[in-house]
């Protein structure tokens, strides 16, 4: 059976945590794979998150809520490394997101797209900087259900893979 939508509500169990509960109450179940947002996004707008000579790096996080996550894990910490970057479950609090990015180090500049229900038929795609999209998203009226985007893999610049480059040999082509 499909596990009820209002068993897990009011659990507000995570997978795992699920996984270990739902035998105990006799019912079976199964975890059925799907595009999780940031891929889905990314198709939608038509990028790749690791670009060449721009970022080689994505990380998937979220700002703290209720649940913490561990220091080394804050925004801040991660912008530092100024990489590409997918923030879950943060929207609602874009202002403070932007201000702990520029904080880490990432440029006021750098691009930010907000993308409401990727995917989705009413999905809505927000374009800014950490400077501006704050004001761009609440003009937009997006409080939730979105995914933010960030770093220089939003922008213009980009190079040519060597993969493909003439002199570069590799298992199905030679130089």
């Amino acid at each position: 059976p499909r596990v009820p939508r209002a068993l897990a509500e009011v659990d507000k169990t995570q997978v795992r945590q699920q996984g270990d509960e739902l035998p105990l109450r006799g019912i079976d179940w199964l975890v059925v794979p799907g595009v999780s947002a940031f891929l889905g996004a990314a198709a939608e707008l038509g990028v790749e998150y690791t670009v060449p000579e721009v970022s080689q790096s994505l990380i998937i996080t979220r700002l703290e809520g209720r649940t913490p996550v561990p220091a080394r894990e804050q925004l801040e910490a991660f912008a530092s490394h100024q990489t590409s970057m997918a923030i879950y479950l943060s929207v609602q609090r874009i202002h403070r997101v932007a201000e702990r990015l520029i904080a880490g180090g990432y440029p006021a500049t750098t691009p930010v797209v907000v993308i409401y229900k990727a995917t989705w038929p009413e999905s809505q795609t927000v374009r800014g900087t950490l400077a501006d999209i704050s004001d761009k998203v609440r003009d937009a009226g997006i409080r939730k259900t979105a995914l933010i985007l960030v770093g220089n893999f939003l922008g213009k610049e980009y190079h040519y893979s060597r993969l493909y480059a003439a002199d570069f040999s590799h298992e199905y082509r030679k130089a």
